[in-house]
């Protein structure tokens, strides 16, 4: 039997912290274009070896299926690498939250030393090739410059986002989601998973220690900023270093380090099935999990 908080959607308590996804705002079709083959380039890697592509495969997940991605000189990357899909929603950019615009993030990770190592590099490239140059020059008036490329690619990003079916839910569409998954949902909050990820991303807009009641995870900061759950269900592996590659093995991980819990295998199975309903689609296709065959 459903808690009585959601037996209405159109109360508010039954819907509770979260929020409905929002849809891109309007930007000019020529940038986004120009982000999009951007993001598929991999001149704007030093050995032109990579490109945003490489580990945010928009075709699947927005992310990889490994536990650590490698960078330009060939290194593995520190974290696992989030999706990239809703980030335009995150408050923060990356694990450690060091950025608040996607265009700043996109600039930093041109220019970092452990992931594109690119610099100034890129505009070069693209500047020598006359039908890119010609695209710059009617979009920003001038030919390619590191912000511009920055910008073309952080508008591009933006318009990634994913609704799903808990966004209809939200909206008051009834039968978005089955009984278990309403049912998961209650659990959630109950629980206090809530507390931490809620918003439009379910997460992503605050920043929490690591391991509050026992440990999660192998090195790294102790403060993290917390993701989002949006396509939880289909971005394994989990945490900053990849280390669960099962979704109920994070719900389990994540309720005995932060909340000191042990859930009973039905809230496990109810809270997955709430997941899976943040799994949204793109461009009309449903996301999955990265190496995964459709």
């Amino acid at each position: 039997m459903l808690a009585p908080a959601a037996k209405s959607r159109d109360d508010s308590s039954a819907r509770g912290p979260a929020e409905a996804l929002s849809p891109p705002l309007p930007i000019e079709s020529g940038k986004i274009d120009l982000g999009r083959d951007l993001f598929q380039d991999r001149r704007i890697s030093r050995s032109v070896a990579l490109s945003c592509a490489s580990c945010h495969d928009i075709e699947s997940n927005g992310a990889t299926s490994r536990r650590f991605d490698r960078g330009d000189s060939g290194h593995e990357l520190p974290f696992n690498t989030p999706t990239v899909f809703n980030s335009v929603h995150n408050y923060r950019l990356g694990w450690e939250g060091k950025t608040r615009t996607l265009h700043d993030f996109v600039s930093g990770t041109l220019g970092s030393e452990h992931v594109m190592r690119g610099r100034d590099l890129s505009a070069e490239r693209l500047a020598a090739d006359p039908r890119m140059l010609a695209r710059f020059r009617m979009i920003y008036g001038t030919g390619p410059s590191r912000a511009a490329v920055a910008d073309a690619l952080a508008s591009f990003m933006g318009t990634l986002v994913t609704p799903a079916p808990f966004d209809r839910w939200l909206q008051g569409d009834r039968k978005a989601l089955t009984l278990q998954q309403v049912r998961g949902y209650e659990r959630f909050k109950q629980v206090g998973c809530a507390s931490c990820h809620q918003g439009v991303n379910l997460g992503a807009n605050l920043f929490q220690r690591r391991g509050i009641f026992h440990p999660l995870g192998g090195k790294g900061p102790e403060h993290l900023r917390v993701p989002s759950l949006r396509n939880v269900a289909v971005t394994a592996p989990y945490f900053h270093d990849g280390h669960v590659a099962s979704l109920p093995g994070a719900i389990r991980v994540m309720a005995r380090s932060q909340l000191d819990l042990t859930l009973a295998d039905q809230d496990v199975r109810d809270i997955a099935a709430f997941l899976q309903s943040l799994t949204g689609a793109y461009q009309g296709r449903q996301l999955r999990q990265a190496g995964v065959r459709e």
